[in-house]
Parts: structure tokens; C-alpha cells; sequence
């Protein structure tokens, strides 16, 4: 592996050693992390909106939880193809048309779906917008990171991650007033009108990844490249660098060559469980706090205070990333994450719930945004979105399994602490291998 690779100091816009030698935020850099903040708060809404309607379809089209469960699989399904198959598009075509396509996929996939008038249109719209979804937080993830300033890579992807609890606590807020105001139809029909608002702001405003017009080369990249530099003060280029695989899509072997094959075996066994956890825990966090002895409408507010929690968590992980092993940030925050899931077990007052609901999204979204970060140190920029799309596509896998043994062991009705171990001991597994990839990151850079 090259040394000139990006670490958490260099800026992986840079070529051969080059280094930005200021940590200032600039107006362009602040107007990217903010786009990319904004369209990840989609995610936040798409899951949380179909969370609220399932009650209201399913009774309006008399179906039961089993089709219903069928229709929430059709849009993570759609994810994973997002991830693993459109998502890579973005080291050859480009991070900016990539995103742009995977806007008008949601934008389709959000408004189709309120004008839908059977399951099996309304699944494959859903998954359609899935792959729109998973398509767009593996591009996004990789301009954030690519245009973060030296050394604050962490910061600003903390910062993009923060844009995915918000999304979802506004969504609720909005829902429990449009759903019973105007019909579930109707909602879905807003969300994605706000898909195609912001669709001509993204045309206009963001920009292509220097990192990416540097390595592939496209037609007026040495122009491209120095305008966009010139604007964000570094220092512009004579020539472009010798050019890396230009031309061929990244495939899997390209993440698992010798320099970053045990990394990407420990990142990807890291996503798998730590997604499967945040899913577990987010889709079922209102019925446990029943379960716990809350009413149903407090067990509502632990879903939007868990949610509250996760805004703030991925910020501090960012600041504190800043200067600090990302892996091990990872580590600390799912240990924490999974002594307060055996806490959340016990029978607690509603104060007590509800700031145990707060930790968990503190550490378990916290540490799970930082994945992003880490995620962009491993890779270089010709793989880097076929590297972010991998490692969340594989978590989607987890993500699908997550819900459903949770659902089981909950049906079961064995002692919520029994549940909750199952998923505490597979999250400091997760943490420990992070750690893991980090280190050989870490090796892979100094070994050269």
C-alpha cells in the first residue's frame, strides 16, 4: 500500500505526499458537508416515515404484519443493491452524477409509492427507492470525506452523520400530523416532493470530488481540479499525477487485494453486527420500553429521544476522532452502548427509560457513524464509494436479520435482559473488530 494513501491527516484530494497545511473550513467545503448532511437526513425519513404509515396501509388494504414485513424487506433489499451494485459507479463515472441519478431513483421511487394502489406496486417501488437510498450514502459518504479539511475528516463525516437522526426525529414530528391530516398516501407523496426540491439545488451547488477527477482523469480534470482547489485555497497542480486504473469498474477483488484484504474482512464483519444491533434497537425501541413498563405513548417518546441521542453522539465521535484512534472511538462507544442495553433491560422509571434511551442512541449511532470514517481512511479514492457501498451493503445483511431475530426472541417472551444480551455481545464483538481493521490500516501505510 502506498504511504501517499489518505491517513487522518492527509487530505485524500492530495497526490504523492502533497499535504494541505491549514484545518480551516472554507466556504465550498462548508456548502458540501451541508448538501451531503441534508440528503442523508432522506434516510433518516424514509425509514422512520414508513415506520408511522405501516398502521394506516395496513388497514387501509386489510393486509397483516407478515406483507407488511415483505414490503419493509423490499426497500432494504433495494438498499443492498444501492450499495454493492450502482454505488461503485461513482470511481468511474464520478461522485456527482452518481448522486444526481440516485436523487431522481428516490424521487420516482418516494412518489410513485403514495399513488400506488396494490402491494406488489407498492414493493417495487419501495425498492426502488431503496436503491436510490443505498446508491446515495455510499457517494455522499465519500465527497464528505474527500472534502473535509486536513485532519477533520472524522468532524465533517460526524457532521453528515448527524443529517440521518434528525431526518428521522423531524419525519415523526411531521408524520403524526400529516398522516392522520391528509392519509398516509399523501405523506409518502410530501417525502418525496422534498426528493425533488432538493434535486436542482444538488445540480446546481455540489461539485465533483477532486480526489476522484485527480485519479480516473475525465475529459477537463486538470482545469476542473484547480478551480475547485483555487476556491478552496490549496495549492494548484502543474500536471495530473500518473493516472490510477482509469477506465474499469472497482470489483470486490479489488478490496480484498493483499494490502487491504484483512482490513476489509474485519470492517465488513464489523458492519454486519454492529447494523444488525442499530436496527434491532431502532425498530424495536418503542415496544421494548412497553415491554419495560412504560405506556404506549412514552414507549413513542424513547424512539424520539433515542434518536435525539444519536444526533449528538455523532457529533462528539467526530470531534473527538479528530485526534484520537477512529477504531477505538468505535470500540468504546459500543462497549458503552451494550452495558446501557442490559441497563435499558431492567424495570425503570420513566426519567430513567427515557435517559437510558437517550445513551443508547448517544453510543450505538454514535459509534456506528463513525464507520464512514473509517471506512474512508481504508480505502484510496479510485475504490473508495465501491469500499464505503461494500461495508454497508454488507451491513444490510445484518440490518435485514437484526429486526427479525429480535422480533423472535421478543415473541418468545423470554427476560428482556436475555434479548438484550444476545445483541451486547455481538456489538463489542463488532467494536473489537474495528479496532482490528483500523490497525491494519494503520500497518498497511507504515509497512511502506
Amino acid at each position: 500500500m502506498s504511504a501517499t494513501l489518505p491517513t487522518n491527516d492527509a487530505h485524500p484530494g492530495l497526490q504523492q505526499g502533497e499535504r494541505v497545511h491549514t484545518s480551516r473550513w472554507t466556504p465550498l467545503q462548508i456548502l458540501v458537508v451541508a448538501i451531503c448532511t441534508v440528503i442523508n437526513a432522506l434516510d433518516g425519513m424514509d425509514l422512520l416515515i414508513m415506520s408511522y404509515i405501516a398502521p394506516a396501509m395496513a388497514a387501509d388494504w386489510h393486509v397483516g404484519f407478515a406483507t407488511l414485513g415483505v414490503v419493509f424487506s423490499a426497500g432494504l433489499a433495494g438498499m443492498l443493491v444501492g450499495c454493492v451494485v450502482v454505488a461503485p459507479f461513482a470511481d468511474t463515472l464520478g461522485r456527482r452524477p452518481i448522486v444526481l441519478l440516485a436523487l431522481i431513483l428516490m424521487t420516482i421511487g418516494a412518489v410513485g409509492s403514495g399513488f400506488a394502489n396494490s402491494i406488489g406496486v407498492f414493493s417495487a417501488l419501495r425498492a426502488l427507492t431503496g436503491i436510490g437510498l443505498g446508491t446515495l450514502l455510499a457517494s455522499v459518504a465519500a465527497l464528505v470525506s474527500e472534502y473535509a479539511p486536513a485532519g477533520r475528516r472524522s468532524l465533517a463525516v460526524g457532521i453528515f452523520q448527524a443529517g440521518y437522526p434528525i431526518g428521522a426525529v423531524a419525519t415523526g414530528l411531521v408524520a403524526i400530523v400529516t398522516i392522520p391530516a391528509f392519509g398516509w398516501k399523501a405523506t409518502l407523496i410530501g417525502a418525496g416532493a422534498i426528493s425533488a426540491v432538493l434535486l436542482p439545488f444538488v445540480w446546481a451547488l455540489l461539485p465533483e470530488s477532486v480526489a476522484f477527477l485527480e485519479s480516473r482523469q475525465p475529459a477537463g480534470a486538470l482545469a476542473l481540479s484547480n478551480s475547485l482547489r483555487r476556491r478552496m485555497g490549496w495549492s494548484e497542480l502543474p500536471a495530473l499525477p500518473p493516472r490510477a486504473m482509469a477506465g474499469n469498474l472497482p470489483k470486490p477483488r479489488d478490496l480484498l487485494a493483499p494490502e487491504l484484504r484483512q482490513a476489509t474482512i474485519a470492517l465488513w464483519a464489523s458492519t454486519f453486527l454492529s447494523f444488525g444491533v442499530l436496527y434491532f434497537v431502532t425498530s424495536w425501541i418503542p415496544k421494548i420500553a412497553v415491554v419495560a413498563g412504560l405506556s404506549q405513548a412514552n414507549g413513542l417518546w424513547s424512539g424520539s429521544i433515542f434518536n435525539l441521542g444519536g444526533v449528538i453522539g455523532d457529533l462528539v465521535i467526530g470531534w473527538l476522532a479528530v485526534r484520537r484512534s477512529i477504531g477505538k472511538l468505535i470500540a468504546l462507544f459500543f462497549t458503552l452502548c451494550a452495558v446501557l442495553m442490559m441497563v435499558f433491560a431492567q424495570h425503570l422509571s420513566l426519567a430513567f427509560v427515557l435517559l437510558t434511551a437517550f445513551g443508547l442512541g448517544f453510543t450505538l449511532q454514535g459509534g456506528f457513524s463513525a464507520f464512514y470514517s473509517l471506512s474512508a481512511q481504508l480505502y484510496p479514492a479510485r475504490v473508495r464509494s465501491s469500499g464505503i457501498g461494500w461495508a454497508v451493503g454488507i451491513g444490510r445483511g445484518g440490518a435485514i436479520i437484526g429486526p427479525m431475530v429480535g422480533g423472535a426472541l421478543l415473541a418468545a417472551k423470554l427476560p428482556l435482559w436475555i434479548t438484550f444480551a444476545c445483541f451486547a455481545v455481538p456489538l463489542i464483538v463488532a467494536g473489537w473488530f474495528a479496532v482490528l481493521a483500523s490497525r491494519m490500516r494503520q500497518l498497511s501505510v507504515s509497512d511502506n
